[in-house]
């Protein structure tokens, strides 16, 4: 029997596969889950510029109606301004024309006066108190002046003490009454008034665009600039605050349970400034003319124009607003009295002088007397 060997009968090894390792699937999962993370972050970034896009074409439709409301508002009131100037310069000329007429008249009763050499002293003395009575009318009723008024008054009872005639005790009594009223008034300081929306008028102009309400809550919510890094600060820490503040800009919360300002233009800022000052001028020019109604619509335009579009928490706009809230208050057209009785008793007793058998009878004696 031959000898084989043992080796080339044995079967053939057969490799063990149940023992290979097995494939990393962890970074299929982390790219997956950064893929995720990203796609959140893009689609809160699309929802925030879709909804501040929102938000803008919203302002821009409530900026655009409010500048065609204020343009209308504006053609409006220059209209009503060119016809209270109209009005205003009517009324100048009928005053013009009213005090020229007083003017010829009385300059008319001196040339008389003076052609009449037959008057006594008193005739005189009663005519310059029908000139000063005169006066306290027209400054009365046309200038509006009541301290002008009661000081003609006061010289006319003056010049009517110094003469001899009996006659003019009723005209006295009258003119005292006539004072005693005026004094009973309250004078209107227009000047002062006239002054002080003057001095409004240029606190506005000094107003700039940072006053606006709307502008100091946009600068409320804009987010700090980052300051400088520490210097031993860790990396992640650092890492960390770059996300959170590229986060706190991507997405702004706001609260909007109170109304929000819209936001003006440099254009409609300079526009709202100058419908103040109109406004003002308008109140000012009420003061001069003595119109109550066209002040206390002026002021409360004004004030209410402060309230809309102004942060009242500034020093100047608060100033402004509480001046206007004093001068809100007041009175600039009083009724005034109907002081012209006591020219009409004097009228009538100058004509009594002249027409009376006793007064030419005195006349031709004081010639006798002086010749």
């Amino acid at each position: 029997m031959p000898v084989t060997d043992s080796n080339a009968q044995l079967p053939a090894t057969v490799e063990d596969t149940s023992r290979a390792p097995r494939p990393r699937t962890w970074p299929i999962w982390l790219v997956l889950l950064l893929t995720l993370a990203l796609t959140v972050l893009l689609a809160l970034w699309s929802w925030q510029q879709w909804q501040t896009r929102e938000n803008l074409a919203g302002t821009v439709s409530d900026l655009r109606a409010d500048v065609r409301m204020l343009q209308e508002n504006a053609s409006q009131r220059d209209n009503s301004l060119t016809r209270q100037l109209q009005s205003l310069q009517q009324t100048l000329a009928d005053q013009r024309e009213r005090i020229a007429t007083q003017q010829r008249q009385i300059d008319h009763n001196a040339s008389e006066l003076l052609k009449a050499g037959n008057r006594s002293r008193t005739d005189w003395l009663l005519a310059e108190a029908e000139y000063l009575l005169r006066i306290a009318n027209q400054r009365l009723q046309i200038e509006k002046d009541i301290r002008g008024a009661l000081a003609a008054l006061t010289e006319a009872d003056r010049v009517l003490r110094q003469t001899d005639d009996v006659g003019s005790y009723p005209v006295r009594q009258q003119v005292a009454k006539e004072a005693m009223t005026l004094r009973s008034l309250e004078s209107v300081d227009r000047t002062g008034l006239y002054l002080k929306l003057q001095a409004a008028i240029d606190s506005v102009n000094q107003l700039t665009d940072r006053a606006l309400a709307g502008n100091q809550a946009f600068d409320s919510d804009a987010s700090p600039e980052a300051g400088p890094e520490p210097m031993n600060q860790p990396w992640w820490q650092t890492a960390w605050e770059k996300i959170s503040n590229t986060l706190s800009r991507v997405v702004v919360v706001r609260r909007m349970d109170e109304p929000v300002k819209p936001l003006l233009s440099p254009e409609q800022s300079a526009y709202t400034r100058l419908n103040l000052q109109l406004t003002l001028e308008e109140a000012a020019l009420a003061v001069l003319r003595g119109q109550q109604a066209l002040y206390d619509r002026a002021l409360a335009k004004a004030r209410s124009t402060i309230d809309q579009w102004y942060d009242n928490s500034l020093p100047r706009v608060n100033a402004l607003k509480q001046t206007l809230n004093e001068l809100a208050g007041l009175d600039i057209d009083p009724a005034l009295p109907d002081i012209s009785e006591s020219l009409q008793l004097l009228k009538a007793r100058l004509e009594g002088r002249l027409s009376s058998p006793e007064a030419k009878s005195g006349n031709t004696t004081g010639r006798s007397s002086d010749s």
